[in-house]
């Protein structure tokens, strides 16, 4: 029999937060048994890169990321707030370990190849490794994962952080019984973006691809849910998408 494992991923806005942060980390310390948090901090990233007079842009939720850019991503997201976030998850007593791919080399990707759009210094996930992983689970350790990933060949990259939860999900469910649960600041995904009670309580496939089309689902939430349904795709038990908030309960969007 599989052993459970809990893998968080926690948006931007919450992490910078601290109210909201110290909420969710409360939660997440709650929970029983194995777990690893992923975490944004894209906001943070934008209003630095903007304080340095360097533009942000983004297309369908994902992060244009040129030299200067991955400069300034890679300061905040393995520095900043990956750091604070394990000190304070020390301070709640979770012997929390901070990584970034290029750690145990843990995360390898590769460059995304130049199309109508050019991403940059984006990476594509090829490779988890999961012995490196399942060693620290066993050890007790708690991984914190950042959004900065790495090619083998010295080149770091910016990578989508739902994305990277996906990919350990899927990686790890080979040796865990996996629940995967994106938190972020709104309480699922929505019908109408403007009224917190619209909670879509299941989605299926065909849900999905038809609020597309209907464009009632867009920008961020477009890689979430792709990320979402990848993970269900390949044998992850269960994915939830909920506000940080109500984390451990049974509220939110279940991936069906």
């Amino acid at each position: 029999m599989k052993k459970s494992l809990n893998i968080v991923k926690v948006g931007g806005q919450v992490v910078e937060d601290d109210a909201s942060l110290n909420t969710l980390l409360g939660s997440f310390c709650s929970i029983q048994g194995n777990k690893i948090l992923v975490t944004g901090g894209g906001r943070t990233a934008t209003k630095i890169a903007s304080d340095m007079g360097i533009e942000s842009l983004m297309v369908n939720g994902r992060r244009i990321t040129d030299e200067p850019m991955l400069k300034i991503v890679t300061m905040v997201y393995a520095g900043l707030v990956n750091k604070n976030v394990v000190a304070e998850l020390q301070a709640k007593g979770v012997n929390a370990v901070g990584l970034c791919g290029a750690d145990l080399n843990i995360i390898r990707s590769a460059k995304r190849p130049e199309g109508v759009i050019s991403y940059g210094f984006v990476g594509d996930v090829k490779e988890v490794n999961t012995k490196a992983l399942k060693m620290l689970i066993d050890s007790g350790a708690v991984p914190v994962l950042c959004p900065i990933t790495h090619d083998g060949l010295g080149q770091l990259l910016n990578t989508n952080a739902d994305t990277i939860a996906s990919s350990l999900a899927q990686a790890l469910a080979v040796e865990y019984d996996v629940t995967l649960t994106f938190c972020f600041e709104k309480n699922g995904v929505l019908l109408d973006p403007d009224d917190p009670s619209s909670v879509i309580r299941e989605m299926r496939k065909a849900d999905y691809e038809r609020y597309l089309a209907e464009d009632v689902i867009s920008g961020g939430m477009i890689p979430k849910l792709d990320n979402a349904f990848a993970a269900i795709d390949a044998g992850v038990n269960k994915v939830v998408i909920t506000n940080a908030n109500n984390l451990g309960t049974d509220s939110g969007t279940e991936i069906i």
